[in-house]
């Protein structure tokens, strides 16, 4: 059947084939740098099927060609928001909120301004842990030396972190005290949700991201978190990506990476610190 045709009387959308699945894991590679392992298939199928009903088309086939013919790169987009998985979580990974409180943060307290970057910040769990952990170990006033960049690839994950509404049970393994001073309390319909105050929300910058596309136009860091990302690229990808946050890191800057990942194997110019944690060579070193 010509790909495209709509399904018709209910019908299930068919299984994802060997052909279509090389297809996908060829424009994931190309397009976001994702490498999807074959024992994936499955997976792929079940959450592209729901979009292939949404638009009325037959199969899996017929949906990769709507989106190569759309221009607008929308459905590329939801492709990409399909395919990427956005779980995280308030102070995740919470060693590196430690050292951002005990020696990355009063290190810059004695400058001026500084970047921050949240590359690959999800539903936005990330960003406002570096700002509410800024925000105590600075104080309120001397943290807006602090811009604080927050992007993503998933325009769904981005909605969602500028929204910054989350479940209350997400909040358990927050300081005591943080929840009051960072979050409203949903009513109503609202109940059981909570929602980063105004105030602090106004203090993130969100972009939509691609890391495998220009980025020269982030400002030097002084911080780049980069954490779960690099895990879903091939060692060469993640080379030429260490070595693009590299050009965009202030001498002395820190590259935070996930503590499942690491550089081994891979060609770059930090200097290791301790698990996770890489540090640019101040200038003249």
């Amino acid at each position: 059947m010509a790909h495209g045709n709509p399904v018709s009387g209910g019908r299930e959308p068919a299984a994802l084939g060997p052909s279509d699945f090389r297809k996908i894991q060829s424009m994931a590679r190309e397009v976001f740098g994702l490498e999807l392992k074959c024992g994936k298939e499955a997976l792929v199928s079940a959450r592209l099927s729901r979009r292939v009903r949404d638009l009325g088309l037959y199969d899996i086939a017929g949906y990769l060609h709507a989106v190569r013919a759309d221009r607008t790169g929308i459905e590329l987009a939801r492709l990409i928001d399909a395919l990427t998985t956005n779980f995280t979580c308030f102070l995740r990974e919470p060693q590196h909120f430690e050292l951002l409180h005990r020696q990355i943060l009063p290190e810059l307290a004695e400058g001026g301004s500084f970047q921050v970057w949240s590359a690959g910040c999800s539903t936005g769990e990330e960003p406002y842990s570096i700002l509410f952990q800024a925000i105590e170990a600075m104080g309120e006033s001397r943290s807006r030396a602090m811009k604080l960049l927050a992007t993503d690839i998933s325009t769904r994950a981005l909605e969602a972190a500028q929204a910054g509404v989350y479940s209350e049970s997400r909040l358990k393994e927050l300081p005591v005290g943080w929840p009051a001073k960072y979050f409203q309390r949903g009513t109503g319909q609202s109940s059981g949700l909570v929602r980063v105050r105004p105030e602090w929300r106004s203090r993130l910058s969100f972009e939509r991201l691609n890391l495998m596309q220009d980025f020269r136009h982030v400002p030097l860091c002084s911080v780049i978190f980069c954490r779960n990302v690099m895990i879903y690229f091939d060692k060469p990808t993640q080379e030429r990506l260490v070595q693009r946050f590299t050009e965009r890191l202030e001498p002395g800057g820190w590259l935070l990476i996930g503590h499942s990942e690491g550089l081994m194997g891979i060609r770059h110019e930090l200097n290791y610190v301790k698990p996770a944690v890489y540090r640019k060579p101040a200038a003249g070193r």
